[in-house]
């Protein structure tokens, strides 16, 4: 990725380097996980474990957080029930 590229959801994973991703949990789940990773711009990025290649999806730090305060007050449980 050049200088001058910007960070946009949808493009690719590898295009974001291959260090810093991290899995935020990793469970029984047959490897389908997540992994993210801190940008310099404050953004994060998240892509599938299974296809580090693929796409990566871009959010800022504030929907980042409002997604976490969702699950953890349990607004998001209709997606595993």
């Amino acid at each position: 990725m050049g200088a001058t590229d910007p960070v946009r959801s949808g493009m690719s994973a590898t295009d974001l380097g291959t260090e810093g991703w991290l899995k935020p949990w990793s469970g029984p789940t047959g490897g389908a996980c997540v992994e993210v990773k801190l940008l310099p711009d404050g953004n994060v990025a998240v892509r599938q474990s299974r296809d580090p290649e693929g796409p990566a999806l871009v959010y800022s730090r504030d929907e980042m957080a409002a997604f976490v305060a969702g699950v953890k007050s349990g607004r998001a449980d209709f997606l595993v029930a």
